[in-house]
């Protein structure tokens, strides 16, 4: 059963998010990019929050409009021939070690281990982030997780 959540005022919404995303996008891209990115993940959020059916899992659903975001990013500077290794700071959160030990696993896998273990999502919110089921988000999940415990007993 689907509960109808009501979608939040957008300045409310950008309130309980702005703080994490823009960490995220420095952990991602360095802090030189990261405002750029935000500002870009957030303008696309805008554009597209008028258009939102309910308010479930706007976390989730900006978490990946801001990885979006950073992976092009991360292409425009590789079609300039300028990407850099990605800067790291020292005291990173469990969840930015996780992205590292996944980033060989296929898209869905990594963004369901991501989004479960790294940002404690529930399977419904991954699942409604990647576009599928509850089911398919947990599925994914684990696959990955079975994925990386074989590369890792290599």
């Amino acid at each position: 059963m689907m509960v109808d959540v009501q979608i939040p005022p957008f300045e409310r919404f950008y309130d309980a998010h702005c703080e994490e995303v823009h960490a995220f996008l420095a952990r991602r891209l360095g802090r030189d990019q990261a405002d750029d990115a935000f500002q870009e993940t957030f303008l696309r959020a805008l554009r597209a929050y008028a258009s939102l059916e309910h308010g479930q899992a706007l976390r989730a659903w900006v978490y990946t409009i801001a990885a979006r975001v950073a992976v092009d990013s991360h292409r425009r500077q590789r079609n300039e021939g300028q990407l850099e290794e990605t800067p790291v700071e020292d005291a990173r959160p469990a969840y930015a070690e996780l992205e590292y030990l996944a980033q060989e696993l296929p898209h869905t896998e990594r963004a369901a281990v991501v989004l479960r273990y790294g940002y404690d999502l529930p399977y419904g919110e991954i699942g409604s982030a990647l576009g599928s089921s509850e089911e398919a988000a947990r599925q994914a999940a684990s696959s990955g997780v079975r994925r990386l415990r074989r590369r890792r007993a290599e």
